[in-house]
């Protein structure tokens, strides 16, 4: 329970709260009153213990039971009921408002009649409905059903999880230590600056053509980059048309999963530049862009392991992190709800205590700390090793971050180092009773998934910028698709009058007696006219498709798409691996603990061919009209739309 302390804005908006017993505080108005308050950083939170209990202690033990992890079943949609709330069987006819007999009734008319009188009463209580908050910048999007409820214990990553850093200040001054390390290492940097706009999230590096590509889904290279010159469709086609980026050849793809690649994406490709101009000598590096990529990556190691960069950021974290109030309460409710929470970081102790000061602790209601949060925190945790083997487990025992060995991980403990086996085992629970939460798709979100079979989220800052662009452009992608289909229509005509003067030359009749019945100029002069029309509608669609995604990146388009209608490669990695994925972590505010996330339909390729004849079968019954009796379009489009 909380309730206002201080702030009489906050009270006089919100309404006067007095501290009353768990049992008689209004829980909907409460939860609105700390969850949405605009004023929250500047109200004082008096807080009660919290307790899972506390719902029961006010609806009453004795009306509702929780599925326990015991009595479990699996609901129609594969999902696990463990902590679904259930109605008590001595209570099915004793409930209020005429009992049982208010549910009378086809189960369709008595669902229609609640879910209006739901929305209804959530606009009565000022909660967003669940569309509001889906259809968002700040929704949680699911690829795979996840159900909340029967989720035990929930880890989170913490640098750009639990809190975001300012790109251009963090990976600004990564880039400029790497840029220190490679002067004293003889190569040329001077004139060069950190252009955070070079790269996105989800490009992948070749190492050995010294250039940065996008794919798309199935590995094909949309666009290209060499050193910070775009190339130009024809030289992708030329140069890649014939390979697929593979990821599991590491000796020469390097995937850009985090935005802390970010920085050394930007010095390779000026690298690059500065070895195809010989400005770098035989004597610094090997000259070819395998070695130019090692050194790069040398250096910014460099920066890291020195600790000069991370001593930086802790004396002025204010420079460097860009606080969400929110976040802090999300978690709140998550410990509320029952989940156990955890920590699972590569970053040391002493970095991770003073980072999560600073972005959680003045947030908290009253003397409430961040590790009062967590059930358990693991430092150094070596991700991704941490989900793949095990690692010697030491507790941190001092605020000095002394450390001893230790056999076994308990609840409340920090811990350095260790593995994900353990804190199952310690917590008694496993695989999908666990969801996990980060940024990088391959050390946080991939091998928890496929060695422990964890459930996972995504955390992608860039969604809620992508997702603004997309409505942005939805005029100019309609123009695009437009013409587009515009060509489709003449191309249609010019392949079957191309078709009939090519038969006509062999002597064979047309596809129908009036094509056969054309004559040679007619025939001739309308297909001159369509190739006309054709190479003009090419004019003005290339450069529209080279344009499209400008509003996220005039280089790279958008971070989910490649091309007009297919998906990057980074949008299939994180619908195979991410069961859900969103902007940030206190867009989980916006939802419940116990949300059902339900993934959407998948559309296939003929969807819409098949949508399209359920309409016309509907056509035929209504007018009794015979198919032959229509006119047929023929088409030779396979795209789906």
């Amino acid at each position: 329970m909380y309730v206002a302390a201080s702030a009489a804005e906050g009270l006089s908006r919100w309404g006067v709260y007095r501290e009353l017993p768990m049992a008689a505080a209004p829980m909907a108005k409460t939860t609105s009153f700390y969850r949405r308050n605009p004023l929250l950083d500047r109200v004082s939170l008096v807080r009660a213990k919290p307790s899972f209990s506390c719902f029961c202690a006010l609806a009453g033990d004795d009306v509702f039971s929780v599925t326990s992890a015991t009595q479990f079943d699996v609901d129609y949609l594969g999902q696990s009921t463990k902590g679904d709330l259930n109605v008590k069987s001595d209570h099915l006819d004793s409930f209020g408002l005429g009992g049982r007999s208010a549910l009378e009734g086809p189960i369709e008319e008595v669902a229609r009649a609640e879910a209006g009188e739901a929305e209804d009463l959530l606009r009565h209580l000022g909660i967003p409905g669940p569309f509001s908050s889906r259809y968002s910048p700040r929704g949680i999007f699911c690829s795979r059903t996840l159900n909340l409820r029967s989720i035990s214990a929930i880890g989170y990553d913490m640098d750009y999880t639990l809190m975001h850093y300012n790109v251009m200040a963090w990976e600004g001054r990564a880039y400029e230590y790497c840029m220190d390390n490679l002067r004293n290492m003889g190569f040329p940097v001077d004139g060069l600056a950190f252009d955070p706009n070079l790269v996105i999230r989800g490009l992948v590096i070749d190492k050995e053509k010294g250039n940065l590509v996008k794919p798309d889904r199935f590995g094909y290279v949309k666009r290209a980059m060499h050193g910070t010159t775009m190339l130009s469709t024809r030289a992708v086609t030329e140069m890649y048309g014939r390979e697929l980026v593979d990821l599991r050849n590491e000796s020469r793809w390097v995937f850009l999963n985090t935005l802390f690649s970010v920085s050394e994406a930007v010095a390779f490709m000026q690298m690059v530049d500065r070895l195809d101009e010989g400005a770098i000598s035989a004597e610094i590096v090997p000259l070819h862009y395998k070695g130019l990529y090692k050194a790069v990556g040398k250096a910014l190691f460099k920066a890291h392991v020195e600790g000069q960069l991370k001593h930086e950021i802790m004396s002025k974290p204010e420079l460097f992190v860009e606080p969400d109030p929110e976040m802090p309460l999300a978690l709140l409710d998550q410990k509320e709800a029952g989940k156990k929470l955890l920590l699972i970081t590569n970053s040391d102790y002493h970095y991770t205590d003073k980072m999560m000061q600073h972005s959680f602790n003045k947030f908290l209601p009253n003397d409430m700390g961040w590790r009062d949060l967590f059930d358990m925190v693991i430092v150094s945790a070596r991700k991704p090793e941490f989900f793949q083997m095990s690692h010697p487990l030491y507790e941190v025992v001092t605020d000095e971050g002394l450390m001893r060995p230790c056999f076994k991980a308990c609840t409340g403990g920090l811990y350095s180092g260790g593995s994900a086996q353990m804190i199952e085992n310690s917590l008694k629970i496993h695989g999908d009773e666990i969801l996990y939460v980060g940024d990088h798709i391959h050390t946080d979100v991939s091998q928890s998934k496929v060695h422990l079979r964890w459930r996972t989220a995504l955390i992608c800052r860039e969604l809620e910028e992508e997702y603004n662009a997309l409505i942005r452009s939805s005029s100019h992608r309609a123009t695009v698709i437009d013409l587009i289909n515009q060509k489709e229509v003449v191309g249609d005509l010019f392949n079957q009058l191309r078709l009939a003067l090519q038969r006509r030359t062999k002597g064979r009749p047309a596809q129908t007696l009036a094509a056969t019945n054309m004559d040679n100029q007619g025939l001739t002069e309308t297909m001159q006219k369509l190739l006309l029309v054709m190479q003009r509608l090419d004019e003005k669609i290339a450069p529209m498709l080279e344009a499209d995604g400008e509003h996220f990146s005039k280089r790279w388009g958008f971070l989910s798409r490649a091309g007009l209608w297919d998906k990057s490669h980074l949008m299939r990695q994180i619908e195979k691996y991410a069961d859900i994925y969103t902007s940030r972590v206190s867009n989980f505010l916006h939802y419940t603990p116990f949300m059902y996330f339900h993934s959407q339909e998948q559309t296939l390729a003929h969807d819409s061919y098949s949508w399209y004849q359920s309409q016309f079968n509907g056509l035929m019954l209504k007018t009794r009209v015979k198919p032959e009796d229509l006119p047929v379009k023929f088409t030779d489009s396979n795209d789906g739309h």
